[in-house]
């Protein structure tokens, strides 16, 4: 089944290349040390010759990483960039810097801030663009949620993860996400930070055909009780710094500390994003304990992607 053209949103993958892509991570994954030791160039050749760049409108740490080392591991060329370096910070149009860079490389990985922008990115460009982060959506990090999600319980349904916290891109991408797999979703949010509705209405959509459910709730210990994992992301993201201190008032119910935690199932997984505030949204006693899967979820982040550019570009 042919890729996309574009990674906009992970409601561009349908539920089967979904699965194609998580398995195609997880061998990967399992297979990257042997590779390193017997390919001197890193590569499992998908990407040779090709240039994949990298346009970070927002600072990074696991994406601009990830990426780099995903393309270069697969034979590729990564080129980061910053809209500083490019006219796309003089007032150049978005849409022809997709045309233009589509002249020169084979892709382009996109962390900006509204969805909009990149799907103008999206519009000039003749090439494959993938979304590393909008306000809207998180399709990279939800698809590297997924392959940690599966390798703590094995399969998605009959399964259900929460989310607490504020109904973000990162909640957003987890519903659809989800939805598409047969996982149920249980978001618990305080008032006024529910996640989008028209999202929400997709999700409860394609949760129709997977026998999934969809969960909107304020009550943080109902979005919990019974899940398979509680998931949460920092109270106040990149551009949202001058409303923390009311976010952190309005959110201390949301933080996932041991005693929420004790609502979920006993073999639940903790899982978050990065960066985390521990004391904040999570306690250390949470995001240090035996229940948390952070760093295998940061890890996978690579394979993940690895396995997204792979059939994008093939």
């Amino acid at each position: 089944m042919p890729f996309p053209d574009d990674l906009l949103s992970i409601d561009d993958l349908s539920a089967e290349q979904l699965l194609q892509v998580l398995d195609v991570a997880d061998r990967l994954k399992a297979d990257r040390g042997e590779r390193l030791a017997a390919d001197s160039d890193l590569a499992h050749g998908a990407l040779r010759g090709r240039t994949v760049a990298l346009l970070f409108e927002k600072p990074s740490t696991r994406t601009r990483v990830s990426f780099q080392v995903a393309v270069t591991e697969l034979g590729g060329q990564p080129l980061p960039l910053s809209s500083a370096e490019l006219q796309l910070g003089r007032g150049e149009t978005v849409a022809d810097t997709g045309a233009v860079l589509s002249r020169y490389v084979h892709a382009i990985v996109v962390r900006t801030f509204a969805q909009q922008r990149l799907e103008e990115l999206a519009d000039g460009a003749s090439i494959p663009v993938v979304n590393a982060l909008t306000d809207l959506e998180h399709p990279c990090q939800a698809v590297a949620d997924l392959q940690t999600f599966r390798e703590a319980h094995g399969d998605f349904h009959g399964r259900a993860l929460a989310y607490v916290g504020d109904g973000n891109n990162v909640a957003h991408s987890l519903l659809l996400a989800g939805a598409k797999v047969g996982l149920s979703v249980r978001v618990g949010h305080p008032e006024g930070h529910a996640p989008d509705a028209g999202i929400v209405t997709r999700a409860r959509q394609l949760a129709a055909d997977t026998g999934a459910t969809i969960e909107v709730t304020t009550d943080p210990v109902a979005a919990v009780a019974g899940a398979d994992a509680v998931y949460t992301d920092v109270w106040a993201s990149m551009g949202q710094e001058a409303e923390a201190a009311e976010r952190a008032a309005r959110f201390v119910p949301y933080r996932v500390t041991e005693q929420l935690l004790a609502h979920a199932a006993t073999d639940a997984v903790f899982l978050h994003c990065l960066p985390a505030h521990r004391g904040e949204e999570v306690t250390a006693e949470v995001i240090d304990g035996p229940a948390s899967r952070v760093f295998d979820q940061a890890e996978n982040r690579l394979h993940a992607q690895k396995a997204l550019l792979a059939g994008l570009l093939a």
